[in-house]
This record gives C-alpha cells, structure tokens and sequence, in this order.
C-alpha cells in the first residue's frame, strides 16, 4: 500500500497512529507528515507519549491501529521487511547502547559489515568518515569506557548515520548528559539540521528545540494539542500552553 496524493518529497507520514496499554492510552490517533530536510521536534511532560511514538514509527513498540509510510511505502506490520526498512531510520536512543568490547570505530562499522556486506576496507573507509563528521575521528580507537557521555552519544550518531538514513530518529539524546557534553551532542544534531538532514526529535532542551526546529509539535495525553513554527509561538494566541510550557523550562 502507497500514498500518491501531493506527496512531493514527503519522507515520513503518521496516519492516525494508536498505542494503548491495558486502560492506559498512550497514542491517540496521532498523525502528522515530515517532508525531507525538516527537523519536527516533539516536546511535553515525561508520560505523553513521545517516546512511544518513535517506537512506533520504527515498530520497536506494534501500534494498535494507524500507519505509517516512509518514501511512500507502508510499513506497519512489516513483518520480515522491518529490518529493511530501520535501516532507512536512524533511531538515537537515551542510553548509548554501544558495545562495551568494541572500539567507536568497531561499533560504527559492525553494521555495515553484517547488515549492507561490504567488506572490510570500504566499511572502515565509511566508519571513519561518519566519526570525522561528528567530530569523533581522534576517538575511533577508544572503547566506550573511555568515552565521554557526550563523545559515546556522538558515537551513536555516527554508527546511524553510516546507514545513510532517510530519517533520524532522536529520543531525548542528551538526557543522560551535563550540560557541557549537551553542547556537544547539540552541536552535532544543529549541523545535521543545517546540512539537510531530515529528523524527529524528542527533547526537553527548549533552547535547543526553539533554535533550529522546522516544527514544535506539543504532546499532552498522548494527543498533539498544539503545532507550528518556533517563530510564531511568542505571537500567536493559538500557542498559549506551548509558551507556558516552554516558559516553565525557562525559569
């Protein structure tokens, strides 16, 4: 199944997406479009539902009804094809999940070596590239222990981007992080965003979030309550809870 009506360079869209647990729910009917280059960043209380919502988006966590299509094609339910298709999204999650025996350089390069099969020098040749882009290249040959927070988060950046994603996938990136090496991580995500990187982002940075966002999407009660340019929020009437809520981050 396909969507075909004026979808020019629409990447990603949520359909009506649905997520309940028990009496509990936690999505309800949540549908939004991201066209390619956007940076749509969701903020709101912890226990909205952004966190499930990516989960959602790549089928880590089955929605109950809904869809979602990247570059045209469903993959709700994709069954064996999932594989495929989270290659094409990006996912950064709180915690770094690198691999503690395994080198920055090694956690990068594990994927394309099992996952596209390239071989040996053409995955090191792009592992190193994507640390370079990150600002990583001086630490390809540290383990995660002897990494930063902000250097090992950087290092998942790297290790996502080396699948040359369609979307990049952000759950709170620099919560685990002070914030010095939220700068760093900052920084890195701000350049992707200039660079044409389309991406969803979670986050209670709201400096961060009002900077560079193409789209503010407020999430309360598992619903989108409010919607629109950083740029319009301090204006516009229809963003009162949004400014409330980014001025309760402010104080």
């Amino acid at each position: 199944m396909s969507y075909t009506e004026n979808d020019n360079e629409c990447v990603l869209r949520v359909e009506n997406l649905c997520k309940s647990y028990k009496d509990l729910q936690v999505l309800k009917s949540i549908s939004f479009d991201v066209h390619k280059g956007e940076t749509k960043v969701f903020i709101g209380s912890s226990g909205t539902g952004k966190s499930t919502l990516l989960r959602c988006i790549n089928q880590l966590t089955i929605p109950d009804s809904g869809s979602v299509y990247l570059n045209g094609e469903e993959i709700t339910h994709a069954g064996s094809k999932i594989n495929y298709y989270r290659q094409k999204m990006g996912m950064v999650f709180q915690n770094f999940n690198l691999f503690d025996h395994l080198t920055a350089v090694r956690n990068v390069e594990l994927a394309l070596l099992k996952v596209l099969k390239m071989n040996a020098q053409e995955a090191r040749k792009k592992a190193m590239f994507e640390l370079e882009r990150v600002g990583m290249a001086d630490r390809a040959d540290f383990y995660p222990a002897q990494l930063s927070g902000g250097q090992a988060q950087r290092a998942c950046i790297a290790r996502a981007l080396a699948m040359d994603p369609d979307v990049m996938l952000f759950d709170e990136p620099t919560s685990a992080l002070d914030p010095e090496l939220k700068r760093e991580v900052m920084e890195v995500m701000r350049k992707l965003a200039t660079d044409g990187m389309t991406m969803l982002i979670v986050t209670h940075e709201m400096h961060f979030a009002t900077s560079f966002a193409s789209e503010l999407l407020l999430m309360e009660n598992g619903e989108i309550t409010e919607r629109g340019k950083p740029a319009d929020i301090p204006t516009s009437p229809s963003f009162e809870r949004t400014r409330a809520f980014i001025g309760s981050y402010e104080e």
